[in-house]
C-alpha cells in the first residue's frame, strides 16, 4: 500500500495494554478508501484488542497509546460516540442484536444515529440494506433470537450498515458459522466494496478472508509480522504453513 493511497485509517505505532500486561504492541496498520483490509491471526493474536482500541472500546483496565489517524484526524483521545458519529462502525462477535426485537426494529435502531442529528432519508438506508441482504426482508418481522447463526451475522452487518458508516469493522464475522454459511458472508462482504465502505476485517478464517481483501496483515501474539497485497500473503510460505494448511483447506470444505 503506497503512501499516495487515499487514506481513511492510519494507525500509528499503537500499543495497548490490559493492567500490565501488553496485548497489541506497536501495531502500524493503514485502511485505503474503498478497500477491503483483513487481520489474519489465531487465538489470543490481539486481533479483537485491536478493533476496541480503534473504537475507544477497551475494558476499563485496558488503555492504548499511539496515534490514530482517521480521514486525517487524530481520534485518539475520543469517547466511542465520538467515533460512531463520524462515521466508525463496528460489528462485534457477540453480534449484541435486541432478540425479543423483530429484524426491522433491529435495523432502524442502527439508523438512529442518522434520525438524531436530523439527516434526511435515513428510514430509506433500510431499502438499500434489504437488498443487500433479501433473507433480511424475509425475515422482516421475525424476532432476531429466532434467527439462524448465518442470518443473525447478517442482521449484525446490516444494522451497522444503517449508520451509513465511512470505515466498518468486522469481528469474526464468520465466528461459529457452517462453511457454506461462511462462503454467502464473505460474498456479501465482497459485495460492499462496491457500496464504497471502508473495511477492516478480522479473521481467524485467514483463507475466506484473503480471498476477498485488497491488503492483509498478519498479527501474532500483538504483533504484526507480515503485512502485504492479500494475494501474496496467500503465496507466502509463512502464511501457507500457518494459516492456510491442507487441514485447514479440508475443514472449509466439508
Amino acid at each position: 500500500m503506497s503512501a499516495a493511497d487515499n487514506l481513511v485509517l492510519q494507525v500509528s505505532n499503537l500499543t495497548s495494554q490490559y493492567g500490565k500486561v501488553t496485548a497489541l504492541n506497536e501495531a502500524n496498520i493503514r485502511v485505503a478508501r474503498g478497500h477491503i483490509v483483513t487481520v489474519i491471526g489465531g487465538n489470543g493474536a490481539g486481533k479483537s484488542t485491536l478493533l476496541n482500541s480503534l473504537m475507544g472500546s477497551l475494558p476499563t483496565n485496558g488503555h492504548s497509546t499511539g496515534q490514530v489517524l482517521y480521514q486525517d484526524r487524530n481520534i485518539s483521545g475520543w469517547q466511542v460516540e465520538q467515533r460512531v458519529a463520524q462515521g466508525i462502525s463496528l460489528v462485534p462477535e457477540t453480534r449484541e442484536l435486541f432478540g425479543s426485537m423483530s429484524v426491522e426494529d433491529n435495523l432502524l435502531l442502527g439508523g438512529f444515529r442518522l434520525y438524531r442529528s436530523g439527516k434526511t432519508g435515513w428510514k430509506e438506508r433500510i431499502d438499500e440494506v434489504y437488498e443487500i441482504f433479501p433473507r433480511l426482508k424475509e425475515r422482516r418481522v421475525q424476532h432476531a433470537g429466532t434467527l439462524s447463526g448465518g442470518e443473525r451475522q447478517m442482521l449484525a452487518v446490516g444494522r451497522a450498515l444503517m449508520a451509513q458508516p465511512e470505515l466498518l469493522m468486522l469481528d469474526e464475522p464468520s465466528l461459529g458459522l457452517a462453511p457454506r454459511i461462511v462462503r454467502e458472508i464473505f460474498q456479501i462482504i465482497a459485495r460492499l466494496r462496491q457500496t464504497g465502505v471502508s473495511i477492516l476485517l478480522v479473521e481467524q478464517n485467514a483463507r475466506a478472508a484473503l480471498q476477498v481483501a485488497d491488503y492483509g496483515y498478519v498479527l501474532e501474539t500483538g504483533e504484526v509480522i507480515l503485512e502485504g497485497p492479500a494475494k501474496e500473503l496467500s503465496d507466502n510460505p509463512r502464511v501457507i504453513e500457518s494459516y492456510l494448511g491442507l487441514g485447514n483447506k479440508k475443514a472449509e470444505e466439508e
